[in-house]
């Protein structure tokens, strides 16, 4: 099943979506967008085109694994996406993602305007490789 990531932002939002045999994540645009229904409309039409059949949404905890107002905005902006799109939507512990993401970038020497438009995408994508792992490691039986 393909499945889209939403790396969650103030005034960007990041986009990834998996193949059907959820092995790669890819990143797929930027949506740059401060209000959350029109958001929420925006993401909800992206994973219609796709033709996704879940959506992860990262959801942002402070590293000691607590819930600050940015990981309650980011679940009532998955109610949100729940409603606009009809599908499944699961929240998911990015904590780290952005640092990776910036690894990622730092390692292909992306700088600049091209470093900030993306890197809300590549966050998007690192959410989904993890969530796809988990699920990998689910179906074989392993615990995470």
């Amino acid at each position: 099943m393909k499945i889209l990531a939403v790396d969650l932002g103030m005034a960007r939002t990041g986009l990834a979506v998996c193949d059907e045999g959820e092995v790669l994540a890819s990143p797929v645009r930027v949506v740059a967008q401060r209000n959350r229904e029109r958001l929420a409309e925006a993401v909800a039409r992206e994973a219609a085109a796709l033709a996704v059949g879940q959506i992860v949404v990262g959801l942002p905890r402070n590293m000691d694994g607590s819930e600050g107002e940015s990981a309650q905005n980011a679940r009532k902006f998955a109610e949100l996406l729940k409603a606009q799109s009809g599908l499944p939507v699961e929240l998911w512990d990015e904590r780290g993602t952005t640092i990776t993401a910036h690894g990622y970038l730092n390692d292909t020497d992306t700088r600049g305007k091209k470093r900030k438009a993306v890197i809300d995408a590549v966050a998007a994508t690192v959410i989904l490789q993890d969530y796809l792992s988990f699920r990998k490691n689910q179906k074989n039986g392993k615990r995470p």
